[in-house]
């Protein structure tokens, strides 16, 4: 499993960012992947989901309505659009390789090797 995320910068309050994941090493289009996120002394916090086929997507509370996840099975390619940026999304991201859709949403997470490396994102005036 090869999960590269980009993307992440700084950005002042409001703005917007898209984050990637480019994907290899294990059967993209037939895995449900997620985006989890992890700020400074804070337990990870589950972001948004996807669907293998991409028909089915969640958020979480913090960031629905704000954030879109999407994907490209063709090139295989996990994305976050975050729009409305706060302070408060400051944080580690990452996108996991689920053992089925929506696993994050439930309170664990994917075993480590099963994550990216992760991108910085900082929401800052």
């Amino acid at each position: 499993v090869h999960l590269v995320e980009s993307g992440g910068g700084l950005v002042q309050p409001g703005g917007s960012l898209r984050l990637s994941c480019k994907a290899s090493g294990f059967p993209f289009s037939t895995t449900s992947m997620s985006w989890v996120r992890q700020a400074p002394g804070k337990v990870p916090e589950w972001v948004a989901s996807i669907h293998r086929t991409g028909a089915s997507v969640s958020y979480g509370d913090s960031v629905k309505g704000r954030f879109t996840i999407s994907r490209d099975n063709a090139d295989p390619t996990l994305f976050l659009q975050m729009n409305s940026l706060k302070p408060e999304d400051t944080a580690m991201y990452y996108c996991t390789k689920d053992p089925y859709y929506g696993y994050p949403s439930y309170g664990t997470f994917p075993s480590r090797d099963d994550w990216g490396q992760g991108t910085q994102v900082t929401v800052s005036s």
